[in-house]
């Protein structure tokens, strides 16, 4: 396998490890999209909603802790003090973990519609 596909390969298996561990903590309508052909920043956005702050604080603390298990560690995360929006930003991805106003209010699925969604076919 060449390092391109190896790298889009480790990618995949994040998004479905941060999918995973976001479900695990009981994220409500996760979706996945793919923006590898619509953005140049980055590959995925991986949205999903808390039903409280402290359920938004809970999903995104989890995904953190669980991709650290693996030696992955976000290049930035912000929001975490409020529990509105939270972001996690590993480079190759994108969680943002939302309380249901917020994600309303921004849309970003609607923003990013161009995006494919591949939520079922990465396993969510």
């Amino acid at each position: 396998m060449n390092e391109a596909a190896a790298t889009k390969t480790d990618t995949v298996d994040r998004v479905r490890a941060v999918a995973a561990a976001a479900l695990d903590r009981k994220a409500l309508d996760l979706k996945i999209l793919d923006l590898s052909g619509v953005s140049d920043f980055t590959d995925y956005f991986i949205v999903c909603s808390g039903g409280s702050d402290r359920q938004v604080r809970a999903i995104a603390d989890h995904v953190e802790e669980c991709l650290r298990e693996q030696g992955v560690r976000p290049l930035h995360s912000e929001g975490r003090e409020l529990g509105r929006w939270v972001l996690l930003d590993y480079g190759d991805l994108l969680l943002h973990v939302f309380d249901q106003e917020t994600r309303e209010f921004y849309q970003l699925e609607r923003l990013w519609s161009d995006a494919a969604d591949v939520t079922a076919e990465l396993g969510a």
